[in-house]
């Protein structure tokens, strides 16, 4: 029944409390079920459709993947989840479900990142995962894998939040990340197992990212990027959100600098967001003092060969076009 397309968690509650089991409403003729408070005659009639065999075939599904399928009642669905405005009615999780019992944090950005997006993402993403925090994140390319990456890297644990049936990689060039996470992780979902992603299930999947975790950090995001959605989900369902802030010429910082404008914490060290998770005091976080880079007289981490330190010495933080390293390098 929570599969049935029209019935959220608000008119599943109306049906339970009306039938008082849920046979009991799977058996509802469609007379009765148009009485119920918000039952639209396309709504009554997808669900007195609904068979037994329905729930048994995608619970087979579910086995199939070596999942499960977590009811708002089983020890393991998040408490978070249950509170938020439109909370899911069912999830579909495949890996280590008891990553759900633990802390966590949103860590979302965008999709085409610059170099130092990944750098201070890779760093956060790190320094939670050593802290036994959980990075929680949507499985997009960009700055959702580089989180998703680098916490396992870190030796930490991960959630994937998919806006698709488990089964289905999406984006493709995400396969040996899925496998990953739901081998070392936690892959999540609301969706049945075989769906497809469609127009308005991303947007509904940040909801879920924001919701499983205490902090949401947006690392970086230009305007109209989905990262600024999930930031929107943490404030509605009042979590706290915090932003890295970037250049204000970067169009990727936009986002995040109008985020801390508009009251949004600034994270300007892995410590900052450690603050927020106390039970963590006592961890030992390796290069988590900031977020800068490294300074400019450190030793290289390669040899250089003497014929392209010119070149290398025109290298830094910021992008350059071939023809200016060709001209500042000789």
């Amino acid at each position: 029944m929570a599969l049935t397309p029209g019935i959220g968690s608000a008119r599943l509650d109306a049906l339970l409390a009306a039938c008082g089991t849920p046979l009991g409403a799977l058996a509802a003729p469609f007379e009765f079920l148009r009485t119920i408070p918000g039952f639209s005659r396309a709504t009554a009639t997808a669900l007195a459709e609904r068979t037994l065999a329905d729930g048994e075939a995608v619970l087979a599904a579910t086995t199939g993947l070596g999942a499960l399928a977590l009811l708002p009642h089983d020890p393991f669905f998040p408490a978070f989840l249950r509170e938020i405005p439109d909370p899911p009615s069912v999830l579909f999780a495949l890996g280590r479900v008891e990553l759900l019992l633990g802390p966590r944090v949103a860590m979302v950005g965008s999709r085409d990142h610059s170099a130092y997006g990944a750098q201070v993402c890779r760093m956060l993403a790190a320094a939670a995962a050593q802290a036994g925090i959980t990075v929680v994140s949507g499985m997009a390319r960009g700055l959702d894998a580089v989180a998703h990456e680098a916490a396992l890297d870190a030796g930490g644990s991960t959630i994937g939040i998919l806006g698709n049936g488990l089964g289905v990689v999406y984006p493709a060039a995400n396969a040996q990340l899925y496998e990953r996470v739901a081998r070392e992780g936690l892959l999540l979902t609301e969706l049945p197992p075989g769906e497809r992603p469609f127009i308005g299930s991303f947007p509904r999947r940040n909801r879920l990212i924001s919701g499983l975790s205490r902090v949401t950090v947006v690392v970086e995001a230009a305007h109209g990027s989905g990262a600024l959605i999930t930031a929107g989900t943490a404030l509605e369902q009042g979590l706290d959100v915090m932003a890295v802030p970037g250049p204000i010429t970067s169009a990727t910082s936009t986002g995040t600098n109008a985020l801390i404008r508009d009251g949004a914490e600034p994270l300007l060290a892995a410590a900052d967001l450690l603050a927020h998770y106390p039970e963590t005091a006592d961890a030992v976080v390796s290069g988590s003092n900031g977020i800068e880079a490294a300074p400019a007289d450190a030793e290289p981490a390669i040899a250089i060969p003497p014929a392209l330190a010119p070149i290398a010495a025109c290298l830094g933080a910021d992008l350059l076009h071939i023809d200016a390293i060709a001209l500042a390098s000789g």
